[in-house]
Order: C-alpha cells, then sequence, then structure tokens
C-alpha cells in the first residue's frame, strides 16, 4: 500500500464502483419499503381512530385526524415515486455492469484464441492427423486379421461334432441315419427290367415268358398306328 492509498483510500476499479453504488441504491429501496410499510400501517390505524372520535362527536379531533391521514397517504405515494427512481437507477447500473461484465469476457475470450491461434502448428496438425488415419487402418487391418483367425479357430470340428449330436439324437428315436439321409435303399428293380418292358412296349418281348395284359394292349396300338 502506498502513500496515497493510505491517505485517500484504495483506488477503486469501474466495476467496483458499479457494485458499490448497487450496493447503496439496494440498501435505500429497502429502507423506504421499510417506512413505507410502518406508514400504511399507521394510515389503517388513523382510519380506525377517526371512526372512534366520529362516533364519539368529536368532531375536532376527527378533523384533526383526518389531516394527519391526508399527509400519511401523501408521503406513501411519494415513498412509492422515490422507490420507482431507485429501481429506475439500479437498474440501470445493473444494465451497465452488465455490459461490462460481458466486455470483460469478450476481452479474455479474444486474448485465449489469439494465444491458441498464434500457439497452433497447421502442419504438425496435418502430419498428426495423417499419422492418426494411417495407424487406424493398420489397426483395422489387424483387427479383422484377428478376427478371421479366431472365427477359424472356433470352427474347428464344428461340423463333426453336429454329425456326430444327429446321428445321436436319430439312433435314440429309432432311426437309421442312412435312410434318414435318403441312401437309396437295397433291393429295388435292375435298369434291365425297365429296359425289357420299354423293348416290349416298342417291338415286342425281349426274353420268354407271357406278356402282361397291360402291355398286349400297348402293342396292339402301336401296331394300328403302323398301319
Amino acid at each position: 500500500m502506498n502513500i496515497l492509498e493510505w491517505a485517500f483510500g484504495k483506488r477503486m476499479t469501474p466495476a467496483e464502483r458499479l457494485r458499490k453504488n448497487q450496493r447503496m441504491i439496494d440498501k435505500a429501496i429497502r429502507e423506504l419499503d421499510q417506512v413505507r410499510v410502518k406508514l400504511e400501517k399507521q394510515e389503517k390505524t388513523l382510519v380506525g381512530q377517526i371512526k372512534q372520535s366520529a362516533q364519539k362527536g368529536q368532531m375536532g379531533a376527527a378533523k384533526i385526524q383526518a389531516k394527519d391521514l391526508v399527509r400519511t397517504r401523501r408521503y406513501v405515494e411519494k415513498f412509492y415515486g422515490m422507490r420507482s427512481q431507485l429501481q429506475k437507477i439500479s437498474l440501470r447500473l445493473q444494465t451497465h455492469r452488465t455490459n461490462e461484465q460481458m466486455m470483460q469476457a469478450m476481452k479474455g475470450a479474444t486474448v485465449a484464441l489469439g494465444s491458441m491461434n498464434r500457439s497452433m502448428n497447421l502442419p504438425a496438425l496435418q502430419r498428426i492427423a495423417m499419422e492418426f488415419e494411417r495407424e487406424t487402418a493398420i489397426m483395422d487391418e489387424r483387427q479383422e486379421m484377428v478376427d478371421d483367425a479366431i472365427d477359424d479357430a472356433m470352427d474347428v470340428g464344428v461340423e463333426e461334432e453336429g454329425d456326430e449330436i444327429v446321428e445321436q439324437v436319430l439312433e435314440e428315436i429309432g432311426v437309421d441315419l442312412n435312410q434318414a439321409f435318403g441312401e437309396t435303399p437295397t433291393g429295388l428293380p435292375s435298369e434291365k427290367v425297365a429296359d425289357s418292358r420299354i423293348a416290349q412296349a416298342i417291338g415286342g418281348p425281349s426274353g420268354g415268358g407271357g406278356g402282361d395284359p397291360g402291355d398286349d394292349d400297348l402293342q396292339a396300338r402301336l401296331d394300328s398306328l403302323r398301319k
């Protein structure tokens, strides 16, 4: 603390003056409200006293009390006007204080942005971005390789185990696995039998033995067509 501050007090900034004046105005408004509330209570008391004096026939006292009531009401109105003016000044000070805070905030933001712009190295930032993109691509490729290896390792023996389970289930329910999968059963007529029947249908019997009545009928129709 220097001699000037010790003698005249510390020099206040504009923001500190605004806050000090704001506090003074708020204090004055509160005091006005307190006085006004007392006057309003006094007004109600005077109205009751005037009624009592009139009922008792004390007209002189009633007139004096009526004058006090008029003066009280005028002071109440005056205090309302003074409070309105102080409120107006308080709002104006609050507006200036808000503007001051906004300017300080903008000033700080401007300084911060300028410092960031000066410290920003665009070539280095581009190089970092390229390195990041390259490393990300390498990581994706390695992740795909790991996923494929895991899938191959997990699928080993899956098909054989599945066939064993199906066979076990079919054995439990009494179904042959070969028949379930559609294997051709043994004991079916050979192709020679079918060929012999086709030959009989076209040109006559291909070996001894009596013919089938249906085959004879078919042969007769074929002969009639040849004629």
